[in-house]
């Protein structure tokens, strides 16, 4: 008598069907650079460049970067001098990914496999280099499961190194203008890990397409959950990864309340850099940086 196979957790088929729908749209978009990075070699990430003084040394190392959507923070840091493989839950996005490298002649070996099935995914492989960009965390249901699938896939001394969206620019909401009332930001989603995802249904995406037009999304669904810093920092810690440098930021590269932020450098016209609040910026952190190493 065979079993029947466990069902796939829901979270993951509705976030890769938004995904899939997602892929295309940005490699289209100006936002992600696509036809910069095919014609300029020495071409980095936005997020890349702001992060390339606090990153370690990267010539040789073998990295992975985890949640790796179309690449381009990934073939970035293969033209920094690291041999990278990506790996990503969305088929449609390894398959935008794979057509950057190729187009870009940088080397990557892409996979598909949700986070928490890296190791396995991998074939039990352990890198130099774990690497997680902006917008990652978010996706993941539990912080201390991926702690885990992070420390797996680093060999003793690797590095992690992560930069993302603060806790607390998530659980913010921002309010627009409303008669005398001015714009405004308010606490509106929980700071810290839930059992329950925080459910979204939205047809757009946080790019402007090529065209104007919308985007083409069917699967508008997604579940999202937020982890606070020191939930995040606790979990790595339990694994076994040594905190090397924690750095928190008032500028995220993105825009998250429009209508309430300006560009660091005002030279950033087309929605590229850094953004920060226009009043307050030091009130609130909108990102940060983590490094550790696994002991």
């Amino acid at each position: 008598m065979t079993s029947e196979p466990t069902p796939e957790p829901e979270h993951l088929t509705v976030n890769r069907g938004n995904w899939d729908d997602r892929a295309p749209v940005h490699a289209a978009a100006p936002y992600y650079e696509w036809e910069r990075f095919v014609a300029d070699p020495a071409h980095l990430s936005e997020v890349v460049e702001f992060d390339r003084p606090r990153l370690p040394a990267l010539d040789g190392v073998e990295g992975v970067h985890l949640q790796c959507h179309l690449g381009t923070d990934t073939v970035s840091l293969a033209r920094l001098g690291a041999r990278m493989t990506g790996l990503d839950l969305s088929p449609a996005s390894v398959e935008q990914a794979r057509r950057l490298s190729r187009e870009c002649g940088t080397p990557v070996e892409y996979v598909v496999a949700d986070v928490e099935d890296a190791a396995a995914a991998l074939d039990g492989r352990t890198f130099d280099l774990v690497y997680v960009s902006m917008g990652a965390l978010c996706w993941l249901p539990s912080v201390r499961r991926w702690a885990k699938a992070v420390a797996a896939c680093l060999h003793p001394g690797g590095r992690v190194f992560v930069r993302d969206v603060h806790p607390m620019c998530g659980a913010l909401r921002g309010v627009p203008a409303d008669g005398d009332d001015p714009a405004r930001l308010e606490v509106a989603y929980p700071y810290v890990e839930t059992v329950e995802p925080q459910v979204w249904d939205e047809a757009e995406t946080y790019v402007a397409t090529a065209d104007g037009a919308p985007p083409p999304i069917t699967h508008t669904v997604t579940h999202s959950w937020n982890h606070g810093l020191g939930e995040t920092v606790q979990a790595l810690l339990d694994e076994g990864v040594r905190l090397d440098r924690l750095e928190e930021h008032d500028s995220v590269p993105f825009c998250p309340f429009p209508g309430q932020m300006e560009p660091v450098d005002p030279a950033d016209t087309d929605g590229h850099g850094e953004w920060r609040l226009t009043e307050g910026s030091d009130r609130v952190a909108l990102s940060f940086t983590l490094l550790g190493t696994r002991v």
